[in-house]
């Protein structure tokens, strides 16, 4: 290898200024050649101690002003002391040293190296397939690959003033690896080194650098900010682009900052074939209020439309469950059946499907007593369907049921078969809550098996009567009626606070609950707290107020439903083009709504009962009626006969004086009774009073 210009020429001004040392100071002390080596080496012993306040770059500038300060201290010892001879070896050894070190030349080229010819290089770009038939290259030998590393890293001139104290290669990567950097200056910490710095050292994209602070191990290396760890992964990384994992999947799209489920970390995910869903589970962020979900955003990542239906999220604490559907379940028909229907032994029953697959069920019986109904729903929404699982579910638990509604159709006049009594209009509303409401007076002094009077207790051993289910459907209209709605409203309110102990439920399916129109507070609060509440296809507009009045908290109001649970029909563009219409969106949201049996409401799809396929299979061969006690004691009040009848005389008031004949009186006594009834009897008890005066009871 032949020797640097800047050497040679180095070390020929070793060999010509010895003499000019070893001579000057003894021949011409105070002459112009002496005088000018004392200047320069004065002036090269300021600039070193310049060089040693400033520190940083003091090690490389002491070394090229070492020849100058050298000859400075040469020069005033050939001064000081007397002959030639310790003069001409001094200087020999300058020479020598100088010859020997090089240090201007070498000091001034450490930073600019050429790479030797040998030096093995790190090949970040992928190597070309080989031919077929060529042989293949023998493997790198132990080293190459670290040595690459630094070579790149040098070229760049070590960013952030760093040198490389240890390369791992990652195992099963061409090019991934990781640094262990220190500083170049012991003593001082790395400062301004960046991932775009690290990135154009090896010709790689920023993003596929990681840069980590370095901790100290006890007994081991060092740490601190002396220290940086280095992970170039420029293979991870595309892996991660094109083939990630689950995990990685919901890291990078998922739970970013902006993604919709922010901080959220992976759990597992589910395929359940025979029920075609996927579930995926995670962890939400422990954080002080409601986490944050973008339900829209969701869908998109998982490759769903909102508008199917199909992608559903259920919050347990800190653990997520989201259900991804093949087809949604809320557009399935969920056929009812007698076992689906039968209460178990905690008086539960399946009253439908929820969107992550569990029945979702309601209750005949609480345990404080008898249990209510609150059902809502627009028409066409399925609440007289609704209402049938629930009637159906009370008859299979063994109880009496009653249902009154304010106009007849088909299928309450088919349940009419299954149940007790069954009948229209207000007329027959009031009747029936007369009746209940008697009835909580005659049972709260009937006897037990052990001759004692308790309150009513599901599955207490020696009741003497069965539980009571009094349907009340379109309840506000009844409510509303001219002539009884204000009676019917008061005697509700009663029942819903005292039936619970005497085994008397009170069930009110209606378009509404709220208070202004219709409900009393007291009557809403008393059916929302010893009920299971069902809500179906509410209006966007009308959540935020219809769960307000159920008792739910802002925070978990749910998100209005789609107007249709079919799957969007793909190839509009081609229909424009062709100018074909659009195909119809099918009207399957009946049936499809909430339950609110915690204070949070679940999604769910009701249970479909087919009346024109018949319903005898759904309810029991035996009908329960009301004991032979109870009978004789309604009677003995005249609460107990055909309630589809016309009002009687005296029924709703006194009989009216005068000579009107008795036809007469009958044909007005309801529109004069009702005027007396507002004047002097303003509570069911006195109704109940003035009953039994008229009847001598």
């Amino acid at each position: 290898m032949s020797t640097p210009r800047s050497v040679v020429l180095e070390r020929l001004t070793y060999t010509l200024a010895a003499p000019v040392l070893a001579a000057a100071p003894n021949t011409d002390p105070a002459g112009v050649v002496n005088t000018l080596v004392l200047l320069a080496g004065a002036a090269g012993a300021a600039e070193a101690g310049l060089a040693v306040k400033r520190v940083e770059g003091a090690g490389r500038k002491l070394v090229r002003l070492s020849p100058v300060v050298s000859a400075l201290a040469l020069d005033l010892a050939a001064i000081a002391t007397p002959g030639w001879g310790w003069d001409a070896v001094l200087a020999a050894a300058w020479a020598a040293t100088g010859f020997a070190v090089c240090p201007l030349s070498r000091g001034a080229r450490s930073r600019f190296r050429p790479a030797l010819a040998h030096t093995p290089t790190l090949q970040l770009e992928p190597a070309p397939a080989p031919e077929p038939a060529a042989i293949p290259a023998p493997a790198p030998e132990p080293g190459d690959f670290e040595a690459g590393v630094r070579h790149l890293w040098e070229r760049a001139s070590s960013p952030g003033r760093t040198v490389i104290a240890h390369v791992e290669r990652h195992p099963g990567t061409d090019h991934d690896c990781t640094l262990l950097l220190r500083s170049a200056e012991p003593g001082r910490p790395i400062s301004g080194l960046t991932g775009e710095a690290v990135a154009a050292a090896f010709g790689i994209e920023e993003s596929d650098v990681v840069l980590k602070p370095v901790a100290r191990q006890p007994g081991g290396r060092q740490g601190g900010p002396g220290w940086l760890e280095v992970q170039v992964i420029p293979d991870e990384r595309e892996r991660r682009r094109t083939r990630p994992t689950d995990a990685e999947w919901w890291a990078d799209i998922i739970a970013t900052n902006r993604g919709p489920l922010p901080g959220s970390v992976f759990g597992r995910k589910v395929r359940n074939d025979q029920r075609a869903v996927t579930y995926w589970t995670a962890q939400l962020p422990d954080t002080p209020g409601e986490p944050r979900i973008n339900l829209p955003a969701l869908c998109t990542a998982l490759g769903a439309s909102y508008e199917d239906g199909r992608v559903f999220i259920t919050v347990d604490g800190t653990d997520l469950l989201v259900s991804v559907w093949d087809i949604s379940p809320l557009a399935k028909v969920y056929p009812a059946t007698r076992e689906l229907l039968t209460p178990d032994a905690d008086g539960r029953w399946v009253v439908g499907y929820l969107t992550n697959g569990q029945p979702a069920r309601n209750r005949v019986y609480t345990d404080r007593g008898a249990a209510h109904g609150l059902y809502v729903a627009p028409s066409g929404g399925g609440k007289t369907q609704l209402m049938a699982l629930s009637v159906c579910a009370d008859a299979n638990y063994g109880a009496v049921v009653w249902i009154a509604s304010e106009a007849a159709d088909q299928k309450t006049s088919d349940l009419g078969a299954h149940v007790d009594r069954q009948g229209v209009g207000a007329l027959y509303t009031v009747r029936a809550l007369r009746a209940a409401a008697a009835l909580m007076e005659i049972r709260a002094e009937m006897e037990w098996a052990d001759g004692r009077r308790h309150d009513f207790s599901p599955g207490a051993p020696g009741c003497p009567y069965a539980p009571l289910s009094l349907y009340l459907d379109e309840f506000l209209s009844a409510a509303r009626h001219e002539e009884y709605g204000e009676e019917i409203m008061n005697l509700a309110e009663l029942v819903s606070v005292k039936g619970r102990k005497y085994g008397v439920g009170e069930k009110v399916a209606g378009q509404s609950v709220y208070v202004q129109d219709g409900f009393t507070q007291l009557l809403c609060e008393n059916l929302r707290e010893l009920s299971i509440p069902v809500v179906l296809r509410v209006a966007p507009k009308k959540i935020s107020d219809m769960f307000k009045a159920l008792g739910v908290v802002p925070e978990d109001t749910p998100s209005p439903l789609p107007r249709s649970f079919s799957k969007t029909e793909t190839g509009r563009i081609d229909r424009i083009m062709r100018g074909e219409p659009e195909p119809q969106t099918a009207a399957n949201t009946g049936g499809v709504g909430w339950i609110i049996e915690g204070k949070r409401p679940e999604v769910l799809r009701t249970l479909y009962m087919d009346f024109d396929a018949g319903i005898d299979g759904l309810f029991p061969e035996q009908t329960t009626r009301l004991t032979a006690y109870e009978i004789t004691e309604l009677e003995a009040r005249g609460l107990w006969f055909d309630w589809t009848e016309p009002p009687r005389p005296g029924e709703f008031g006194p009989i009216p004086d005068g000579e009107q004949g008795a036809d007469a009186a009958r044909s007005s006594g309801a529109k004069r009774g009702s005027g007396q009834r507002r004047d002097t009897i303003t509570t069911p008890r006195q109704a109940l009073d003035a009953i039994k005066r008229l009847t001598n009871a």
